[in-house]
């Protein structure tokens, strides 16, 4: 009981820092430079596909971490 309780309200807090997320990117976008969108879709565009097949998240995020190392490591560079 306590679990499920706990678990509701995480999935709660879950949401809600989504929702602040989307807001956030929202108002970048307009702002942000065409090159640097390219890449942050690429990330984004491949995180939610490998999140679409039911897989282990733990197996997810260690496929994620060098592509997003890669398209970090270009948004890096171009900043300087």
């Amino acid at each position: 009981m306590q679990d499920d309780l706990l678990s509701q309200g995480l999935d709660s807090d879950i949401a809600l820092v989504h929702e602040r997320f989307v807001t956030a990117m929202q108002q970048r976008l307009p702002r942000m430079p065409l090159a640097t969108k390219e890449r942050y879709f690429a990330l984004v565009s491949t995180l939610v596909g490998k999140l679409e097949v039911p897989e282990e998240l733990r197996d997810i995020v260690q496929e994620m971490m060098s592509t997003a190392a890669a398209i970090l490591m270009q948004e890096m560079n171009a900043s300087r």
